[in-house]
């Protein structure tokens, strides 16, 4: 079974609050800067705006998170169908079992398999996409 990583993270008006419990120091990415590769440019053309907050995933994953989140914010109007979008396509493309929580304003402790969270904001709404069970 993969390691697991405890993290709280505070949803919606401010920045990634982190607790780890694995040994290595992950901190969440400047907040002013933008985010690394293709799927960002391409949700910036489509009027999403991608801010990576923090993330223990891999390059290639945290970007088909962005895509798959651009076109969940396409489909979707509702926090919740947008985060069920997220979920259900993580779980076939990945297997199961990840959890997703979309918002403006809200608050989470979770505990993480090792290489699978991320946390971003998409416009003004936060994305949190993690596996774990």
């Amino acid at each position: 079974m993969s390691d697991e990583a405890t993290r709280r993270v505070a949803g919606g008006g401010g920045g990634a609050a982190l607790r780890a419990s694995s040994d290595v120091d992950r901190k969440p990415a400047a907040a002013g800067s933008p985010p690394p590769g293709a799927a960002a440019a391409a949700a910036a053309a489509a009027g999403h705006k991608i801010q990576l907050k923090s993330a223990d995933m891999k390059e290639e994953m945290r970007q088909e998170a962005f895509d798959i989140a651009r076109v969940a914010f396409e489909k979707h109007t509702m926090e919740k169908d947008i985060a069920e979008y997220i979920k259900k396509e993580f779980d076939k493309n990945h297997g199961p079992t990840w959890h997703c929580i979309v918002g403006r304003n809200f608050g989470s402790y979770v505990t993480h398999e090792t290489n699978y969270f991320v946390y971003f904001y998409i416009d003004s709404k936060a994305v949190l996409l993690f596996k774990s069970g």
